[in-house]
């Protein structure tokens, strides 16, 4: 089918509410999350661990019907500043849905990074990139070949997790979460509140208080002798 682009209706999230979020970690969103929110860890960094720039921003959705990339080309004028571009690509490994020729266009409209669950190519133009960040299931150097099938601004499945227009992405060097405006307010009380007790946990170690005592354990059991 021609590609279709959805309208997207105005999200109720403050950008005080996002912001929040700012500083808590993948790791720490995923914990909280109850199973609902993490994408499949196979899609990485496209740099190494401590070298890839933290993706944070909402998300723009696009489903692509490789080896057609008609999605991402049709999105690209709707990329505002800080928005994630996120492409469902049914983990298409043998055609590249973005390059760097399209990666740095959005990059100069401001967008965050983007999220591809199928491949991109040009990965040394765009690893120098250290404002912008990349999360990739594959890497290939094929290309696509039509720009003419594909839905934007609908609510996709990446890595095994639904992902809606204006959701929150954030990634690190651990992986991605995705979460809904829901989620966004009725977990960071949670979120801040683990960083906090985190907090405590490293100043007590710091100070050599005993492991077990600190998680409240009780000795380990000596086995009995024969």
């Amino acid at each position: 089918m021609p590609v279709t682009i959805h309208p997207v209706a105005a999200g109720d999230l403050t950008e005080a509410e996002i912001a929040r979020w700012r500083k808590v970690p993948v790791s720490v969103a995923v914990d909280l999350g109850e199973n609902r929110g993490q994408i499949d860890p196979a899609i990485r960094p496209l740099l190494p661990p401590g070298q890839q720039p933290r993706l944070f921003g909402r998300a723009v959705t696009v489903h692509c019907e490789p080896p057609d990339f008609g999605a991402v080309v049709y999105a690209i004028d709707l990329i505002r500043p800080g928005d994630v571009l996120v492409i469902a690509a049914n983990g298409h490994r043998e055609t590249a849905m973005i390059g760097d020729i399209l990666g740095e266009h959005i990059r100069r409209r401001g967008a965050a990074g983007l999220v591809c669950d199928g491949a991109i190519r040009d990965v040394a133009a765009m690893a120098g990139w250290r404002d912008f960040s990349i999360f990739t299931r594959w890497t290939t150097p094929r290309g696509p070949i039509s720009v003419e099938r594909g839905t934007i601004n609908r609510p996709v499945v990446v890595g095994g997790c639904s992902v809606a227009p204006g959701d929150l992405i954030i990634g690190d060097d651990d992986g991605l979460v995705a979460l809904t405006p829901a989620m966004v307010r009725d977990r960071i009380a949670k979120a801040e509140a683990k960083l906090a007790l985190e907090a405590d946990w490293q100043a007590q170690l710091a100070n050599n208080r005993p492991v077990l005592a600190m998680f409240g354990l009780p000795p380990a059991l000596e086995p009995e002798q024969p």
